[in-house]
């Protein structure tokens, strides 16, 4: 049996998705003539109290335009150390909008206002950068899908909104923080002036996500998309894929994050010390290997013969990730090769 746990973005097209995909009306995306396209949008939008949204073939994307129309070239974004943003968008924000970020740690990415609120410095004056933005992620995928407060959003926009600041949302996982939580995406998103959503993640949709906020916002966030080379012609092919997933896969994260806390009460039967259970918030296991004699990276090769394909995320941290193509035989399969490879791991101690 082959299990790729690596990540929620292996999944691939049902073949319900694939026939309404390919029945989609389309037009030309960069006219504005795509029907498909322009309904996601307006869909979206709606769902998360903004006037409007812009369709993107990637998350980075979204974030990268989220946070340009935020933070003007040479003033300070701030986020979580370990956000997808600073870890896994390779600089973007400095090298296409010229934009600096300074971080707060957090353990498990798990937002206080009060880290935001200590290290904002905005108003600097000509001799110091000038924080304009905060970015929140939500789940937070390298804290192990973990679920942000509502009530400590609520308060850094508060007092952020005091200091002048805006706010972005890093949403690619909001579908989860939603599904678990209970909280609605219109709280979550009247919290926020800039937001993006992902499609491709626990939804299964093939590509694409979005950026939502006022319309004049995403009116100059169509310009950057142009720019960075991502207009899309007749996109609404892909935008089809998104509808389906919203209707049809939206309530089955459910199962996602219960096969998650499964998998995460095995590893923790054998080795206490690499999870809490109690901490998987959503559909990321992730395990720390730190006080066992083995690298993220071994651990990932001993799992890999069995046809288990989970990641490895620094020296001591192995994530598995739940996600629609995974039923419970496969990730039964899956917990039975993960313990027996912490028992070995443990015994060679």
């Amino acid at each position: 049996m082959r299990v790729d746990l690596r990540s929620d973005t292996v999944t691939t097209p049902s073949q319900s998705m694939r026939e309404l995909m390919a029945q989609a009306p389309v037009g030309d995306d960069v006219y504005g003539e795509d029907p498909t396209v322009n309904a996601l949008e307006e869909r979206v939008a709606a769902m998360f109290g903004k006037e409007a949204a812009v369709f993107t073939p990637s998350g980075s994307l979204a974030n990268q335009l989220g946070v340009r129309i935020l933070v003007a070239p040479g003033e300070e974004l701030l986020t979580e150390t370990n956000s997808h943003i600073v870890r896994a968008e390779l600089g973007g924000s400095a090298v296409f909008g010229g934009i600096t970020t300074r971080t707060w740690q957090a353990a498990r990415g798990l937002l206080r206002a009060s880290d935001a609120l200590e290290i904002a410095r905005p108003n600097s004056g000509p001799y110091m950068v000038s924080t304009t933005a905060i970015a929140v992620e939500n789940t937070h995928n390298f804290g192990g899908g973990t679920i942000q407060p509502i009530e400590e959003i609520a308060l850094l926009r508060k007092e952020s909104l005091g200091l002048g600041l805006s706010m972005h949302l890093d949403g690619a996982r909001i579908w989860n923080a939603h599904i678990a939580s209970g909280v609605s995406f219109l709280e979550y998103g009247k919290h926020f002036d800039t937001i993006s959503i992902c499609f491709s993640k626990g939804l299964g949709a093939p590509v694409g996500s979005a950026m939502l906020s006022t319309k004049a916002n995403v009116t100059r966030a169509r310009v950057w998309r142009k720019r960075y080379g991502s207009g899309m012609r007749q996109v609404g092919i892909l935008a089809a894929a998104a509808h389906y997933a919203l209707d049809t896969n939206l309530p089955l994260l459910s199962h996602d994050h219960r096969r998650a806390q499964f998998l995460a009460k095995r590893a923790h039967s054998v080795a206490p010390s690499t999870i809490d259970p109690a901490l998987v918030d959503t559909n990321i296991v992730a395990l720390d290997l730190r006080e066992l004699p083995v690298t993220a990276a071994e651990f990932v090769e001993m799992v890999a013969p069995e046809g288990v394909l989970i990641g490895a995320f620094g020296t001591n941290f192995a994530r598995i990730v739940t996600h629609l193509d995974i039923d419970d035989a496969a990730m039964e399969y899956a917990a039975d090769v993960i313990a027996d490879a912490l028992k070995r791991t443990l015994m060679s101690k």
